[in-house]
């Protein structure tokens, strides 16, 4: 059973959170009201999945966040819950290696399929909201190639190029004429390498690197 800790500073959110999540049959490992406590639950319960609001006063979650994905592995996996889906915390959360984000007007249906989908192991949540984000807040590459990318075969490159791009794995397979466990095995190389903890990092480093460039809106 998918086991989820619960952050957000209003006790009517982190209850109705925790009643949608044991009502779809997950188990609710607590309920935290602000960041240190957070980082204290994380420890000790040891969720699966934390949904963690962004803004808190005191310990905010992303103070929070990067503190936990510090720790010794294994660590949960973070979604983010957020007022406004383009928001400079939700970029630097996902920088640091939060595995998505939600908004917290999101449907109970896509809430539950999103903590199950990143309790898997399959991140990215929402690629394209994700590149949006990432195109908004992400700085311009200082230079075309970073020299740790040089680690990378020229397929891995490739492949770090189009989950750049927000492509699926299904499609990436497609695209490459592979199998979708090809892959996720091409992937799983580029972030152990590169010391990556989740897609949505491999996506920030694919502009940071300049190996996407933002849209032209």
């Amino acid at each position: 059973m998918i086991s989820v800790l619960v952050v957000d500073d209003q006790v009517l959110i982190r209850a109705g959170l925790a009643a949608l999540l044991r009502a779809a049959g997950l188990h609710v490992a607590g309920e935290a009201a602000d960041g240190e406590e957070a980082i204290s639950l994380a420890a000790s319960a040891k969720p699966d999945v934390i949904l963690m609001d962004i803004r808190m006063p005191g310990m905010n979650g992303l103070r929070a966040a990067e503190l936990i994905l510090a720790a010794e592995p294994p660590v949960p996996k973070i979604l983010i819950l957020t007022t406004f889906d383009l928001d400079e915390y939700v970029y630097s959360a996902l920088r640091l290696g939060a595995s998505g984000f939600l908004l917290k007007d999101t449907p109970p249906q896509r809430l539950i399929a999103a903590v199950n989908t990143v309790a898997s192991g399959d991140v990215l949540l929402s690629p394209i909201a994700t590149k949006r984000l990432i195109e908004a807040f992400t700085d311009p590459p200082t230079t075309a190639f970073l020299p740790e990318l040089d680690r990378l075969t020229t397929r891995e490159t490739e492949v770090l190029r189009l989950v750049g791009r927000a492509l699926s794995n299904r499609e990436i397979a497609a695209r490459l004429s592979v199998s979708e466990g090809t892959v996720k095995t091409h992937l799983n190389r580029i972030m152990s390498k590169l010391g990556l903890r989740s897609r949505a990092q491999v996506v920030v480093l694919s502009y940071n690197a300049g190996l996407v460039k933002p849209s032209v809106h």
